[in-house]
């Protein structure tokens, strides 16, 4: 009965290797690279929208706060 769990525990372990060194493998590549480099302009491109909401966000706010019509800072 050891006998048995210990061999269902090694080839968990080398199914598990044997995932992780396929991910790696696939990540080298020029593929990965290719990935890489979207999720991070993906990443940069959401983080700038959110900023830019933000700040029209808080425009708006000192602008009601102040007394300032946006349209009248346009006519300026």
């Amino acid at each position: 009965m050891k006998r048995i769990v210990w061999m269902g525990i090694g080839v968990a372990i080398g199914v598990i290797a044997f995932r992780k060194i396929t991910e790696a493998q696939s990540n080298l590549g020029p593929e990965g690279l290719n990935r890489a480099v979207g999720r991070l302009a993906d990443g940069i491109y959401d983080f700038t929208d959110a900023v830019r909401h933000g700040m029209q966000e808080r425009e708006t706010d000192l602008r009601a706060a102040l007394g300032i019509d946006s349209q009248d800072a346009v006519r300026r």
